[in-house]
């Protein structure tokens, strides 16, 4: 029965594409040369959330999301893109 689930898990069709969402975090903060800290406090997370953010161990909810775009006074389509795992091996 385990090697059932683990072969329905690990199954992944061909035909479609995983979707990720990649964020421009860390370039923003460069550019306004803003600590992790900085906009950590902007925004009302821990230093820690912000890390996990941009090494993609978390993913913002979608408040938080549109609180970063705010942060960063751009759309959110600036910090958030959505793109398909076959963009991503290109």
């Amino acid at each position: 029965m385990k090697d059932k689930i683990r072969n329905l898990l690990e199954d992944k069709s061909q035909d479609r594409a995983t979707p990720v969402i990649k964020n421009r975090l860390k370039v923003l903060r460069a550019e306004r040369d803003w600590t992790q800290a900085d906009l950590a406090q902007r925004v009302g997370v821990s230093r820690q959330a912000v890390i996990s953010i941009e090494k993609y161990k978390y993913a913002p909810s979608l408040e938080l999301a549109f609180k970063l775009a705010k942060a960063f006074d751009v759309e959110i389509t600036e910090v958030f893109r959505l793109i398909e795992e076959s963009e991503e091996n290109v």
